[in-house]
């Protein structure tokens, strides 16, 4: 964890933000996977460690804003808990390592909720993404759990996402700590790929290195041959020579800080000429939209601009047609860029996507566009210093979609279906790169990771 200081400035700041009340902040329990003891691994929730630091399940807590006062709860280890996992600090002790001087037992907060809604105190707490929370809640706060949702408090929700959207500097080493593991997982996967292996063959050895560095995958490995499927988790298919793989993987720190990086892989060493041609389009697409990235440039416009260098080179390969910039205002390219650009990263690799994609990516002047394509951005409002943000422009040729839309000759004026039908087996082509927006500019995050054509069949050869 981090020194008590930062969790303590942590809270101080969020209190003044939200102003008055009661925060309660809920952890995550253990998740079984099939009985009791026999657990998926534990993840804390992301609020929870960025204000308490605290990993470990069954513990909640309160900062009383009025009466200045903060308190986390949870059962002391039993004799039981010993005998199975060993010698365990007490709660006070752990406690005082995030600064927190003041604990109690978990019916004890019970008690002071109830207190507290008698006297009609706002009680403040995010959306909830966990049954076992939700059922807490309920009991806690006498709500139904089915009106759990309701009660979310707005302004809790818009603290939160303002003060996690800014990295400290502490944050960003530790994100560079999860950089240098991306980096070993895609390196790697360029190293090993080869014809007549099976893709969980790369996407389990990969996941295994992230846990020897000491740290875990940041979200399910997508490693298909099949990237026209944008989060392919199956990982059974065999791979042939002249196939493409993407990997979009990343890894998480011990503290919970992700990696999310994505690179295009030939299986058996050499691009194609018309995979050269689709990678190529994607490289540029990304490049400039990564030079772009200044702070007050709204995301949602270097969205457009990647979308509009991508039509820009369908179009020279005949795929398209008509001006781009028209084409991507009409959402023809879409049949091609199918979600967004990118995202915020931090403790989530979405980060805060629990909270509210709305309420972290967008403002109350700055809409999330309903449009096909980019309703899937889920980062539109300005970037500011010290935001970290993925940039993943892709193309996926995904036949069903083809199918429906050539049946309804729609957009017509802007895609060459004849064209297109050769390329429905084609696949998809993503890349994707970390950054931190800096008062400048920008700044890449990680080890460089092969990207050029020429780089990449390098490494994919050896």
């Amino acid at each position: 964890m981090f020194p008590s200081s930062t969790y303590i400035e942590r809270r101080k700041r969020l209190k003044a933000n939200v102003g008055s009340g009661i925060i309660l902040l809920m952890g995550n329990e253990e998740s079984p996977m099939n009985c009791a003891d026999n657990t998926y691994l534990f993840r804390q929730d992301s609020s929870f460690l960025y204000y308490f630091g605290l990993d470990f399940p069954s513990i909640a807590a309160i900062i009383d804003i009025d009466e200045d006062k903060e308190m986390i709860f949870g059962n002391e280890p039993t004799i039981s808990d010993i005998i199975w996992l060993g010698i365990q600090e007490s709660l006070e002790e752990k406690a005082r390592k995030v600064g927190i001087q003041q604990t109690g037992p978990l019916d004890k907060l019970a008690t002071i909720l109830a207190d507290a809604t008698g006297q009609h105190r706002k009680i403040h707490f995010l959306p909830q993404y966990r049954a076992e929370n939700i059922i807490k809640l309920e009991k806690l706060l006498s709500i139904p759990n089915a009106e759990i949702a309701n009660h979310v408090s707005v302004e809790l929700i818009k603290a939160v996402a303002a003060q996690r959207s800014i990295k400290s500097a502490e944050e960003v080493a530790e994100i560079e700590v999860a950089m240098d593991i991306c980096y070993e997982m895609h390196t790697t996967a360029m190293k090993v790929s080869r014809p007549g292996m099976y893709e969980r063959e790369v996407a389990g050895l990969i996941e295994g290195l992230a846990l020897s560095m000491g740290g875990r995958i940041s979200f399910p490995v997508i490693f298909s041959i099949h990237g026209e499927t944008l989060h392919n988790h199956y990982h059974g298919n065999l791979m042939n020579a002249g196939d493409i793989a993407i990997n979009d993987s990343g890894g998480e720190t011990a503290m919970h800080y992700a990696g999310d990086i994505t690179r295009t892989i030939p299986i058996g060493g050499k691009f194609s000429s018309r995979q050269r041609d689709i990678y190529n389009i994607v490289l540029k697409s990304q490049e400039t939209a990564i030079q772009a990235v200044k702070p007050g440039v709204e995301f949602r416009d270097i969205h457009i601009l990647a979308s509009e260098v991508l039509a820009a080179g369908l179009k020279e390969l005949g795929l398209m047609k008509g001006d781009p910039a028209e084409a991507v205002r009409a959402g023809a390219h879409a049949l091609f860029f199918q979600c967004g650009l990118g995202h915020m990263m931090g403790l989530d690799v979405h980060d805060m996507e629990d909270i509210g994609e709305d309420y972290v990516g967008y403002t109350d002047t700055i809409k999330r566009n309903p449009q096909f394509g980019i309703c899937s951005l889920r980062m539109g409002k300005a970037l500011e210093p010290n935001h970290v943000m993925t940039v993943e422009p892709g193309l996926y040729f995904i036949p069903e979609l083809i199918n429906r839309w050539k049946a309804e000759n729609k957009l017509a004026e802007f895609i060459n279906y004849d064209k297109v039908e050769k390329y429905k087996d084609f696949g998809g082509v993503r890349l994707e790169d970390d950054i931190l927006v800096t008062e400048q500019g920008f700044r890449l995050l990680g080890k460089p990771i092969p990207k050029s054509i020429e780089d990449v069949e390098a490494l994919a050869s050896l």
